[in-house]
């Protein structure tokens, strides 16, 4: 299941910025945390690739490792 998103984009004075919202739902299944810290990766001009700094467990490796 996706979710769809705007991009907000805010110019203030020389500097602009564009910011990202996630859905609760998204931060939540992720176990984001407020102040976390994140890293943007460009595979193409269609797909950006969001990681954390700091990683963490994954439930889906630990299923994985069982098999």
């Amino acid at each position: 299941m996706g979710y769809k998103i705007k991009i907000q984009r805010v110019d203030r004075g020389n500097t602009k910025s564009f910011y990202v919202n996630f859905p609760a739902a998204v931060a939540e299944a992720g176990n984001i945390e407020k102040g976390e810290e994140m890293e943007w990766s460009i595979q193409d001009k269609d797909t950006y690739i969001l990681r954390r700094i700091k990683e963490s467990k994954s439930l889906i490796r630990v299923e994985k490792e069982k098999e």
